[in-house]
């Protein structure tokens, strides 16, 4: 879904504005799939972005054109994503009507599924498809995004601070979902009663989606997420936040079965124990907070019975063991989700992409969603 859509000109340039990174993915057809022409990614300020928004919009333009410099992208209309608090994605169910009366519909409606005001919005909506009730009523599935004025307006003076146009806006999770999966149904195998779970673990949140033959039904945005971890292992060793990030890396989770974990060089069994010890308590939480959205999407849904494979990207989903306590605490099957299985990469990207494999999701579903607007 490219929503929020700005102007129409075509863009095959993806920008993610993340917690700790910008990322630009140049994306280009090629014959029936597509080619990662150019990719680059660099810091951005520490606070600039909070929880997935702009706080401080002239430092970010910063580490944009940074960006730009350091990478081989040429363009400069992008397509950005947003993930935050103040993007709510609801699927409801409405009387059917022709889109066009919809449109103007929807705007009457939407006050009634979103916690915030319509008129401090920007709407979007796709339809999703068309059912008939035991009642013999003709209703439409309607996929409702509602993200909060301001907000948008901060990612739009980042990005044109740096000297670039905006072509779109889109929600990130359907970015995520669209480089993992591709566009509509029979990408993946769904069964019967079944769908697929995404969970993309950033720096600074982390996104759950669910997807149905093909369709994003559901999305979370949670707190929880890779700097979480990190934090939790600077509080309990009382080190730095970098020296933390870095033990994170390093040591990761010991072994869901036995327990036990490999002996880092430079890092003594003390320390090693207390980053174990550090990181379970934190996962348990996290796979608690999964599991409550996984549920409650299964509660307001009567075609989807369970959710049995869950793919885990993103640069926190790196953390070592973390699918096997996923899958063990989910009772679901856990693969590691990677956008580059589904194109080809230039010469030119492959040293840049690898070395952010994990972290180059969102950019590339941004650029295919701007090849597809």
């Amino acid at each position: 879904m490219g929503s929020l859509s700005f102007g129409s000109s075509q863009s095959a340039i993806g920008l993610d504005i993340g917690t700790e990174h910008v990322r630009v993915a140049q994306v280009k057809p090629s014959g029936a799939g597509f080619t990662l022409t150019a990719y680059g990614h660099v810091d951005v300020p520490m606070g600039a972005v909070a929880d997935g928004e702009i706080i401080d919009a002239a430092a970010v333009s910063s580490a944009i054109k940074e960006l730009w410099r350091r990478s081989n992208v040429r363009g400069k209309e992008v397509s950005t994503g947003v993930s935050n608090q103040r993007v709510i994605v609801r699927l409801i169910d409405l009387p059917f009507m022709e889109r066009g009366e919809l449109q103007s519909a929807i705007q009457y409606q939407a006050q009634d599924y979103i916690p915030m005001a319509v008129e401090d919005s920007i709407l979007d909506f796709q339809i999703i498809g068309d059912y008939m009730t035991s009642n013999d009523e003709h209703m439409m599935e309607v996929l409702l995004v509602a993200a909060h004025r301001e907000m948008i307006g901060n990612t739009v003076t980042a990005i044109e601070g740096a000297g670039l146009k905006l072509g779109q806006i889109d929600v990130s999770s359907f970015a995520i979902v669209r480089a993992l999966m591709g566009e509509g149904p029979g990408v993946l195998p769904d069964d019967e009663g079944q769908a697929t779970a995404i969970i993309h673990i950033s720096a600074g949140i982390t996104n759950i989606a669910v997807v149905e033959r093909g369709i994003p039904r559901f999305n979370r945005i949670s707190s929880l997420a890779g700097s979480t971890f990190s934090q939790a292992i600077a509080n309990a060793l009382n080190v730095s936040f970098e020296e933390a990030e870095q033990l994170k890396i390093v040591v990761g989770l010991p072994d869901v079965e036995t327990g036990e974990g490999e002996q880092t060089p430079g890092v003594s069994p003390e320390q090693t124990q207390m980053v174990h010890q550090s990181l379970e308590r934190e996962v348990n939480k996290f796979i608690a907070e999964v599991r409550r959205s996984l549920d409650y999407y299964l509660t307001q849904t009567s075609q989807v019975r369970n959710i049995q494979r869950i793919l885990l990207t993103g640069s926190g989903a790196q953390l070592r063991n973390l699918s096997a306590y996923l899958s063990k605490g989910l009772q679901a099957q856990v693969l590691i989700g990677d956008p580059l299985e589904r194109m080809q990469v230039a010469s030119s990207a492959q040293a840049a992409v690898n070395a952010d494999r994990m972290g180059s999701v969102t950019a590339i579903g941004l650029a295919l969603g701007g090849l597809q607007k």
